[in-house]
């Protein structure tokens, strides 16, 4: 694609340099998983949720926990288990005999950057505490309306392999994600580098390696330029043709809904942002599908037992639409 055509119109060189020390930041401890890094980044300038899977051991919590360090905001780390209840996310209402009246005390959900690890664990009931907080940043209890403060972004774990004791999320929690990250094993260089890296230093010593470099204000300016990114209307159109080919294509029993295709956009004009232009590109659009798509299709029971996954398919579908030029 020929970008000289396009004139910049807005300096991105600020924003481009705050996610370069993003990067620089957590990379003091992280090796490699640049892709995971690259969509974590993508999804906060976007103001979206996150889902990370993979095996335990790939840097999925860490990653989370160094994220919410290199910034200035609040973090709460919740563990999802069996006997999870919904009050000790979204939190209760207590007595208070002095008053003869019911306070609210608010449960670890009311932070910034919200790590849930292993999500699947909990049952669907205390799953279904985070519909209303994910969606609309607010939490209802008793008839009152309790609303987040900005930024608030859930980045949720889960492990593919393991099946006892968890519970598989509904579709509706699923789509509240906008990315949906598959963390793969290191290559052979990059364990070494880790396990050599864990030998010179401390566990505790990494995290203390990294430190705030962005406010929550900071955060804010960075998104109100993200959502001013350009964007054709060719290159909407070929957003909503992929969406439109998941619902039409028969290895797909459930295809994407409109709010896939709000994800795509969104997510295409941070990564775009990141790269210091102000305009998408289909390359954009092609590099984030498949972390908006892969968690809000599902493939035919034909197609599971095959072993194709949604990856290979959503690949299939951006190859079979034109690309706009």
């Amino acid at each position: 694609m020929e970008e000289s055509i396009f004139e910049q119109r807005t300096d991105l060189g600020a924003l481009q340099q705050s996610v370069q020390t993003l990067k620089e930041e957590i990379g003091k401890v992280i090796v490699g998983q640049e892709q995971m890094i690259d969509l974590l980044l993508a999804a906060m300038l976007a103001d979206g949720h996150v889902l990370i899977e993979g095996v335990p051991g790939v840097a999925k919590t860490l990653t989370a926990k160094l994220l919410s360090k290199s910034i200035s905001v609040g973090f709460s780390r919740i563990q999802f288990t069996p006997d999870l209840m919904p009050s000790d996310v979204i939190g209760t209402s207590i007595f208070n005999p002095r008053e003869s009246t019911f306070q609210f005390k608010q449960g670890p959900i009311f932070s910034n950057i919200v790590l849930i690890d292993e999500i699947n664990r909990a049952p669907a009931k205390t799953q279904a505490a985070l519909f209303e907080v994910m969606e609309e940043r607010q939490v209802t209890v008793d008839g009152n309306t309790f609303h987040l403060t900005v930024p608030f972004i859930v980045v949720a774990t889960q492990n593919p392999v393991e099946q006892e004791g968890t519970y598989h999320l509904p579709e509706a929690q699923l789509d509240r994600f906008l990315f949906k990250i598959n963390v793969l094993y290191p290559t052979a260089a990059q364990e070494f580098d880790i396990v050599r890296n864990h030998h010179r230093i401390k566990p505790v010593e990494q995290l203390e390696l990294v430190h705030p470099v962005m406010s929550a204000t900071e955060l804010e300016s960075l998104r109100a330029q993200v959502r001013n990114i350009h964007v054709e209307d060719k290159l909407i159109t070929f957003i909503t043709e992929i969406v439109g080919h998941t619902r039409a294509n028969k290895s797909i029993y459930l295809g994407a809904s409109p709010r896939a295709s709000i994800g795509i956009l969104n997510g295409a004009k941070s990564y775009a942002a990141m790269q210091g232009r102000d305009f998408i590109t289909p390359e954009d659009i092609i590099y984030i599908a498949p972390a908006v798509l892969r968690h809000r299709i599902t493939l035919t029971p034909e197609k599971e037992m095959e072993g194709s996954d949604t990856d290979s398919v959503i690949t299939q579908i951006i190859q079979s639409i034109e690309v706009p030029r």
